[in-house]
């Protein structure tokens, strides 16, 4: 265990719940407006040291976007937005703004050089409907009727670079296709094998050493008892505090169980991404043009007029902020939002409002919201990171990761990640299960942020006196865990097909 761990204190608490507050749900159209643009509607964002064997020196960013997707979307499917930017933001010296910044552009274009496939209709060429016209696989992609492609800039000081592939110094990478089912792309051990010739080991500008970066579609990777939530908690309470053994956590399948969603995921290495302190802080975003002016003669290649300046319409870091702790009324203020303006959010944090909600509904089961109010060690994590653990001295509301703290290998990680750390709100270094390099440290695929939040919000860190039911094992009763995931990048799983 690293020694800066060792000077964990109580905050921690606060900072499990700069995850939102209360998480009950990943970010899927959080907001009125993002609701009107799913293209651009970012879900979740990880970020954690690299598990994989032989990658101890990387940190991993996944910015997952376009919510809901049902394998069977199609003739469409999911492609990106190309009149979109797509980033993944890194602040390293603690001002709250992004010292590197990742900006992916995305390009569609049919086959045939722009007039796409065609076939013999009765003696004339026909273009067809549909995204591909036979089998694809690794080796041959030629029945495929449109392709993605993207480019990668690395923005820094003002300034971009180019992402290159690193085996042929190309500037445009390929994006696979959506899993459009087994006919089309086999079954799921060879999609999964198409999907990984388009992941690419890249040059970054200004740093000797490489990264990685795939983007495609994946498994949805969230895990929560979705509708139950937003029907005020509609289940015993028997179940909502009964999660302290692994089975009590594992009653209900995911809501999400049978949705895929697109992943946008790096590899970077530590010492190109790190400032002088070993704290970075990274959140993702998205933005589009202004001015959108239909196209009265649309095209494939030109549907809009798209002109203005770049407007910022996404952002997402820790989960759930804008859905279940930002008011209504600003929750597309948020997402239009700059970290280092969140000092104007802040009130949204000292009086929660989720623990008030399971008092009312689950008071007569003996719950009862901390009395702590405000909740000024909340702000404090939610605004800044723990001292002395992953606080980097900025005021902003962003995922912090301590690259300095080894990672956990998979098998061996604690989904309640650093909040195993402690007991009756008191640190235990020797507890079995402390895994401090989980969630608030960052976050990984397997770490099940719902629990985590439902308890820290109902006071599981806090003294007894302050949170009298602050060590209930709250659940959403859906599991989430690393052996859901792969062991290696981008660690997000095959997609579902379309159809088997």
């Amino acid at each position: 265990m690293h020694p800066s761990f060792f000077r964990l204190t109580p905050l921690l608490a606060a900072a499990l719940l700069a995850a939102g507050g209360a998480a009950q749900a990943s970010s899927h159209r959080e907001a009125p407006f993002i609701a009107t643009a799913p293209k651009v509607d970012a879900t979740d964002f990880y970020m954690f040291r690299s598990y994989e064997d032989g990658r101890a020196d990387y940190v991993t960013l996944i910015a997952n976007y376009q919510p809901f997707q049902e394998p069977y979307g199609g003739p469409n499917f999911f492609a990106m937005d190309p009149e979109a930017i797509y980033e993944i933001h890194i602040d390293n010296n603690g001002d709250a703004k992004e010292d590197l910044s990742f900006r992916f552009r995305f390009d569609s274009k049919l086959a045939n050089d722009g007039k796409g496939l065609a076939v013999d209709a009765g003696g004339k060429q026909t273009a067809v409907p549909l995204i591909n016209i036979g089998p694809i696989s690794a080796n041959d992609m030629s029945n495929q009727n449109m392709t993605e492609t993207y480019t990668l800039q690395l923005r820094a000081q003002g300034k971009g670079g180019d992402v290159t592939n690193q085996k042929d110094g190309s500037k445009v990478f390929k994006k696979p296709g959506d899993f459009i089912g087994t006919k089309s792309l086999g079954a799921p051990e060879q999609y999964e094998a198409y999907a990984r010739a388009h992941l690419y080991e890249v040059k970054l500008p200004g740093c000797d050493a490489t990264g990685r970066v795939f983007v495609g579609q994946r498994k949805e990777s969230f895990a929560v008892n979705l509708g139950v939530t937003f029907d005020l908690v509609n289940a015993p309470a028997s179940v909502v505090a009964g999660g302290s053994t692994r089975e009590a956590r594992s009653l209900v399948p995911s809501s999400l169980d049978e949705n895929n969603v697109t992943s946008l995921a790096l590899e970077l290495p530590v010492s190109c991404i790190k400032g002088s302190g070993d704290v970075i802080g990274a959140w993702t975003s998205a933005s589009v043009r202004q001015v959108r002016i239909l196209n009265p003669r649309s095209s494939f290649e030109l549907p809009s007029f798209e002109g203005g300046a770049w407007t910022q319409i996404s952002r997402l870091s820790n989960p759930l902020v804008n859905e279940l702790v930002i008011g209504l009324k600003d929750k597309d203020r948020f997402n239009n939002s700059q970290p280092k303006d969140d000092a104007q959010f802040a009130d949204y944090v000292t009086n929660p409002s989720l623990p008030e909600l399971l008092e009312v509904l689950f008071g007569s089961a003996g719950v009862v919201a901390p009395n702590v109010f405000p909740r000024a060690d909340l702000v404090a994590a939610f605004l800044t990171g723990v001292k002395d653990v992953n606080a980097n001295g900025s005021t902003a509301e962003m995922q912090r990761l301590n690259t300095a703290l080894p990672a956990t290998a998979k098998g061996k990680q604690n989904s309640l990640g650093a909040a195993a750390c402690f007991v009756e709100g008191v640190l235990k270094l020797d507890n079995d299960g402390c895994d401090p390099a989980g969630f608030p440290n960052g976050r990984r695929p397997g770490d099940d942020v719902v629990d985590i939040a439902l308890r820290v919000s109902m006071g599981y860190l806090l003294p007894k006196a302050s949170a009298p039911a602050g060590q209930v094992a709250f659940t959403d009763a859906t599991l989430q865990e690393d052996s859901q995931f792969d062991a290696v990048f981008p660690y997000l799983t095959t997609p579902l097909p379309g159809a088997q």
